[in-house]
C-alpha cells in the first residue's frame, strides 16, 4: 500500500516551510515517494558554473506500515544506507516524526 495522500501533503508542506522562499533558487528540501516510503532530500546548487545542477543528499525516510497505521523514521549514513532512527519508536502520529526531523536533537539529519 502506498503512503496516504494527506500524509504526503503534510510532509511536502514541512519541506516547503523549512525552505526560505528567497533561497529556493539555491537550496531546498525535496520529497520523493515510492511505495510505502517518503524520502526527504536536501538539495543545493552545485555552484555558479553549473546553475542547473543540484547536489542531492538523502537525509530522512519515513516508512508507513498500513497494517498497523504506523510510521517509522530512518536516517541515511554517508554510504546512503538507511538505518532505523532509535530515538523514536514507530508511531501513528506523523507529526512526531516531522518534529523530530525538524528539531534534529541528535544532529543526524541536518548536521
Amino acid at each position: 500500500m502506498s503512503v496516504p495522500d494527506v500524509a504526503l501533503a503534510r510532509i511536502r508542506r514541512f519541506c516547503d516551510d523549512r525552505t526560505p522562499p528567497n533561497f529556493r533558487d539555491q537550496m531546498r528540501l525535496d520529497v520523493t515517494a515510492r511505495g510505502n516510503s517518503v524520502t526527504i532530500v536536501d538539495c543545493s546548487r552545485l555552484g555558479p558554473g553549473a546553475p542547473d545542477e543540484w547536489i542531492r543528499m538523502r537525509i530522512a525516510q519515513l516508512r508507513y506500515d498500513a497494517s498497523y497505521e504506523q510510521w517509522t523514521l530512518y536516517w541515511a549514513d554517508s554510504n546512503g544506507r538507511w538505518h532505523r532512527y532509535d530515538d523514536l519508536e514507530p508511531t501513528s502520529r506523523l507529526d512526531d516524526l516531522i518534529n523530530e526531523i525538524d528539531q534534529d536533537p541528535t544532529c543526524i539529519f541536518f548536521g
